[in-house]
Formats: C-alpha cells, structure tokens, sequence
C-alpha cells in the first residue's frame, strides 16, 4: 500500500467524468433535430445531424449559434414553407428539455461523492469551458453539496486551458497544498492526465466510453479507472481511505 498520509485534495472532472456529456449531448441533439423535423424542416434526421456535429466541430461547442448555422447551410427546399426562427427555438428548447430530463448523477456516484466528503480530503472540481455552463453542471448534479467551495476552477473564469500544466499549478497554490498531496481524476488523457502529471499530481485516468476514449495519455497515470465508482475501491486499497 502507498504512503497515502498526505494525500489532501481530491480534484475532479465533470464532463465524462461524473457525468456522461457525450451520452447526453447526442440525445439532446437527436432531441432538437426531432422538434426541428417537427415544425417543417424537410431532411432526413441522421443528415441533420451529422450537419449539426460539423457546424460544431468547426464553431465550437461553446458557440450559441449553432441551429442558425445549420440551417444557413442546408439547401433552401429543407426550409421553404418553415419559419426559420421558429426551427431555432424548437431546436434549442428540445435541447435544454433534454437537459432537465438527463443531466442526473448516477446515484452510486453521489453516494460515493457524500462519503469522499465525510473524510479529510477536500473535494475540488477542476473543469474546462464556460463559467455558467459549467457552473449550472455543477448545480444541476447537486454535485455542490460536497465540494468545498473555494475549489471549483473553471478554465475561463481562471484564464488557462486544461492543455497547460500552470493550471493545475494554480489550482494547488490557491489550495494551499503540495503537487503530490493533491489527486486529478478525469477522462481526457492528454488534458486530465499529461497536463495534471506535469504538474506533479497524482493523477486518475477515467478511461470510460466518452468522446476520448480511443486516445492515449502520452504519460503514465497513477491509476486506471473505467467508472468514476471505481474510484472507491481505488481510494480503499492504495489510499487506506474509508470510504
């Protein structure tokens, strides 16, 4: 068993990490197409979709324009008769529907969060993209009631990306503590585990089946794990955690 003593910060990822956002995000958008078709666009729903991936692929999935820009593209018999503004609200509406439905934690998740929170560590989350889309992650999970507050480090409040290491060093700094008494669990390898372990964390690599999942981290994590639950036993019998 490692010396685990002095293990204090427990920082987590949010996207495919204690929430399935590539699981989700194709509902959702299978969800918009849906309502879309519904209101008189004329295409063939897998067309649409594979349209809408690449309007994000090339905008960004933090762009607000994204049904507007699919439906700039689309030959205008797809939208003759429809009201263009009207396709946009049902394609967003339907989306942040699906939202409401399915960000949810998985209750093995949050059960394993309320006990990391009854012990010493101190729970952090450490995510990329927009403070309020992030922050309403965060709320809409409940995931808030077991973190201390003053580790949520969100790249764009903080102003570095997850690709450089200065942020997981700014993270430790702000939280007081040394590189190796802080632990990263996330699924992206170069940004969650290459970034963290040059840094200086320990660091949890969440395999999982997200959008990352065929890519390898070109260092070597602490720990592999293919559910977040998974962390439990980790925590049990190489950190002499009673959780």
């Amino acid at each position: 068993m490692t010396d685990t003593s002095d293990l204090k910060v427990l920082f987590l990822d949010i996207d495919d990490t204690l929430f399935g956002t590539t699981d989700f995000v194709q509902k959702a958008r299978a969800a918009a197409v849906d309502a879309m078709i519904e209101r008189g666009l004329r295409a063939d729903k897998e067309r649409v979709l594979k349209s809408l991936a690449a309007v994000v692929a090339e905008f960004g999935s933090n762009d607000d324009h994204h049904y507007n820009r699919l439906l700039q593209r689309m030959p205008a018999s797809c939208t003759s008769g429809a009201n263009h503004d009207l396709l946009v609200g049902a394609g967003v509406i339907a989306y942040h529907n699906t939202k409401w439905e399915e960000l949810r934690i998985k209750p093995e998740a949050e059960q394993l969060l309320r006990d990391l929170a009854a012990t010493p560590l101190r729970l952090g989350v450490i995510s990329a993209g927009l403070v309020h889309k992030q922050v309403e992650k965060v709320l809409r999970l409940g995931i808030d009631r077991y973190l201390d507050k003053d580790l949520l480090f969100i790249t764009h409040a903080v102003g570095i990306a997850k690709s450089n290491p200065r942020l997981y060093e700014r993270c430790i700094e702000h939280a007081g503590v040394a590189a190796g008494q802080a632990m990263h669990v996330g699924d992206h390898p170069y940004h969650d585990v290459d970034a963290a372990n040059a840094a200086g964390l320990r660091t949890v690599w969440l395999r999982g089946s997200g959008k990352y999942s065929t890519l390898k981290p070109q260092s070597e994590p602490d720990h592999v794990i293919d559910e977040f639950v998974e962390l439990r036993a980790l925590l049990r019998e190489n950190y002499d955690l009673a959780v």
